[in-house]
């Protein structure tokens, strides 16, 4: 693509060889028939299955589509900074390669940046929003109290739902952002949240539709994907926050 893609979609991959053509069609369908030029980018995290290939035997049926393959797997927080730093779109959306989230959902997000917001985040615990299949009771047992910590350490009351994988900003703060954050696993959403909040970036929580996909790769209590490692994250993004590691001062006074 020769001129700069309106939208850029950020699609980050790990073992996703089953499901990733689904999804990749459906964005395709959808963002066909809008009148603005877009590209899709495929973050293969490190897959030990053929999801890069896949994924790249979609480019005849998808538009501008590129696929960035990491010969090691470093975590989703790791390929979404990967992908929001190397995306070119005036706006930027990541979400999940399941489609738990429907691309659809742009309709009602991209109007909001027309109001002056920079960040509009997905959530499944606000007004409006619908769980169609729910997470087994004790994942989601976890993760409320999980919702709770986080608000609670990092101060963010007013958001109930951190982890919802579709968040949709502007070039300019998913650069600014993302150049700043080092969370590689799960904990990278509220990392992300807090440094647009403290950077002074307006955002806006939107309801979403979402549903469960048993496949997910988190909910477990161990493993560099469980909630012990998001808890460990948390704390240490309040500790940085503290120690003034992310150096969020200069970047608002640039």
């Amino acid at each position: 693509m020769k001129n700069k893609p309106y939208l850029s979609v950020i699609i980050p991959a790990y073992k996703e060889g089953e499901r990733i053509g689904r999804t990749l069609l459906e964005i395709e369908k959808y963002l066909s028939g809008r009148s603005f030029d877009y590209e899709v980018l495929v973050v293969d995290d490190g897959s030990p299955d053929n999801t890069s290939e896949i994924a790249e035997n979609y480019s005849a049926q998808v538009r501008n589509l590129r696929v960035i393959k990491n010969d090691k797997n470093h975590g989703k927080g790791f390929v979404v900074r990967q992908g929001l730093l190397e995306a070119r779109g005036d706006y930027r959306l990541f979400m999940d390669a399941d489609g738990s989230t429907s691309i659809t959902h742009l309709d009602k997000f991209l109007p909001e940046f027309k109001k002056g917001y920079d960040l509009v985040i997905g959530s499944r615990d606000i007004e409006g929003a619908f769980v169609q299949i729910h997470q087994p009771k004790h994942k989601e047992i976890m993760g409320d109290m999980g919702n709770w910590a986080i608000r609670i350490v990092l101060g963010l009351w007013k958001f109930p739902d951190t982890q919802c994988g579709f968040k949709m900003m502007t070039g300019k703060a998913a650069e600014k952002i993302a150049e700043k954050m080092v969370v590689n696993r799960f904990g990278f959403d509220f990392e992300l949240i807090i440094l647009a909040k403290k950077m002074g970036f307006k955002i806006k929580q939107m309801p979403v539709r979402w549903l469960n996909d048993e496949a997910s790769t988190v909910g477990g209590l161990t493993g560099p994907n469980g909630y012990i490692q998001v808890l460990i994250d948390l704390f240490k993004t309040k500790w940085r926050l503290i120690k003034g590691e992310y150096d969020i001062e200069l970047r608002i006074k640039n």
